[in-house]
């Protein structure tokens, strides 16, 4: 393990008030929810630190500092090279992408997703005034691909928003080049805007690539919207930061509303704290990277050895395993069972979609001990 990432004891961790460790009593050990167990960044720690010793509390700059520090931190990284002006400040990716259905896309249209898939998802055409299509990916044994042929039924019937999350969330997929492209000409022959979620980008693991859909074509550009955060890579969640970015400018006119009124949602510690994230916080989140790549093969070998009837896939970004267990006996409730006779908390699975039925969600966002023992303890329950 990188010691430019650190991670507190466990007795430590249980000290904090956060939701992960506050929502469980002491003798379970917490890995639902996305937020990562390491010490920030000392860039991070230290300007928040400066912050509150000047009484700095107020509402967030509207200077545009943090998003011309996105739009660097993705030049950088990916090659693209965003407007920071069309790089809206929000408080959260959720925030942001309900904004962007309500904008640009007909009232009471219809917004398709693909399950399985982070769960605020189900909800996101509900708060926008439009209905839910699901297009399930494809399954486990064609990769979680999308259902491109499946969109396309679904775009012709329809639908004119798509919200895509990739890197994906529960899976850890990133959505290939040739996929994207193809999902953009779908989408501008429908006129169907697509939403997509790149907040786990940041966190592609060592030897992937990733590539953000307003970069893939033409086509894309026309028909996209981007949600970026600083909040899952550097561990923000909290602060309440996030973008919204788009490069066609024909979006400039019906965006003009919420890019006046977005920013005030965010919060000001999570605008200041993206700064230092994205210009002097990249060596800590490459040796991050390493490590998760490290714990999801520590987690891998640890299935295979102690519970082979569990599988997952093999992640390319992020620090959460989507773990199959249907073959392992819990019943209909895996994680429940895992839960009380484990004493591990995991997501569950059925709240991804349909298709999550039989799964759990692990956070390997932790220190390498934290993974033999919560296999130990799923391999208690399925006794």
């Amino acid at each position: 393990m990188n010691d430019a990432v650190r991670f507190p004891s466990l007795s430590e961790l249980r000290e904090r008030r956060s939701a992960k460790w506050t929502q469980y009593d002491a003798g379970v050990l917490p890995m639902p929810v996305a937020e990562m167990d390491c010490l920030l960044a000392e860039p991070i720690a230290q300007t928040l630190i400066d912050a509150v010793r000047r009484g700095d509390t107020g509402y967030p700059p509207m200077d545009g500092v943090p998003s011309h520090a996105f739009a660097e931190f993705a030049a950088d990284t990916w090659g693209w090279a965003p407007d920071s002006r069309r790089c809206v400040l929000s408080s959260d990716v959720s925030v942001a992408g309900i904004a962007a259905l309500r904008t640009l896309v007909p009232d009471g249209s219809a917004v398709a997703i693909s399950s399985p898939v982070y769960p605020p998802f189900f909800a996101w055409p509900g708060r926008a005034g439009m209905t839910l299509v699901d297009v399930p990916l494809l399954g486990a044994d064609r990769g979680y691909a999308l259902d491109l042929a499946g969109l396309e039924r679904a775009f012709a019937d329809g639908v004119r928003g798509y919200v895509l999350c990739h890197p994906h969330n529960p899976v850890g997929r990133l959505v290939p080049e040739d996929e994207l492209a193809a999902l953009a000409d779908l989408a501008q022959r429908y006129d169907v805007l697509v939403v997509a979620d790149e907040i786990h980008a940041p966190l592609t693991l060592p030897g992937q690539e990733f590539t953000p859909y307003l970069t893939v074509s033409e086509a894309a550009r026309a028909t996209g919207v981007a949600l970026h955060s600083p909040s899952k890579a550097w561990n923000l969640a909290g602060l309440k930061a996030a973008f919204l970015v788009y490069e066609d400018p024909r979006f400039d006119e019906p965006l003009a509303g919420q890019r006046h009124t977005l920013p005030w949602n965010a919060g000001h510690f999570g605008a200041l704290a993206a700064v230092p994230a994205y210009r002097e916080s990249r060596e800590w989140l490459a040796a991050l990277r390493g490590h998760l790549a490290d714990n999801h093969a520590l987690l891998r070998r640890e299935l295979a050895h102690r519970l082979p009837g569990a599988s997952c896939p093999v992640a390319q970004a992020g620090y959460l395993a989507w773990i199959d267990v249907q073959a392992c006996g819990y019943g209909p409730d895996p994680a429940g069972r895992i839960l009380e006779v484990g004493r591990l908390a995991l997501g569950i699975g059925s709240t991804f979609g349909p298709s999550g039925a039989g799964h759990v969600r692990m956070n390997i966002g932790c220190h390498p001990d934290l993974i033999p023992e919560a296999v130990d303890r799923m391999v208690a329950a399925s006794a």
